[in-house]
């Protein structure tokens, strides 16, 4: 006789929550260690990195609010964070007709700069270099089912 699905209100099987932990122990291990890294070596927190990708990337001002659509971040939250990086002169925020522009100031270039190779070896030395080509297939296969 084979077992009923799960329903949503039932609770995580053994087996579920086994797969669960360990993808959030791995995933949570692999990320804290590259965060620790950056912030090590730049005294950039994630969250600063993450702005200062965003608008390096752009390669000119980005607008709050793509980069609220590109974090998750609320405006509020994206405000906030905004502050304090303008305080520690990592970006400038004009404030245009239909929003703020956010541009990366000289001290956020020369940080990001510092940031990106300590960043690409972490992630290299804590996930990449750590599987063969078998276990890369099937992340991909799985970040490409769940994104």
């Amino acid at each position: 006789m084979s077992r009923p699905e799960p329903t949503t209100d039932d609770p995580l099987t053994p087996l579920e929550l086994e797969r669960w932990t360990a993808w959030k122990h791995a995933s949570d291990a692999v990320l804290e260690r590259v965060r620790r890294e950056v912030r090590t070596a730049t005294g950039l927190s994630n969250a600063d990195f993450g702005v200062l990708t965003i608008v390096a990337d752009a390669e000119g001002p980005v607008r709050q609010q793509r980069l609220c659509d590109e974090t998750g971040w609320t405006q509020s939250r994206a405000s906030n964070h905004l502050s304090r990086m303008e305080r520690r002169e990592l970006v400038e925020r004009e404030v245009v007709p239909g929003g703020v522009l956010i541009h990366l100031t000289e001290e956020g270039r020369t940080l990001l700069g510092r940031a990106r190779p300590v960043h690409a070896a972490a992630v290299r030395r804590h996930l990449l270099d750590e599987l063969d080509d078998d276990a890369h297939a099937a992340i991909a296969r799985l970040a490409g089912a769940l994104g």
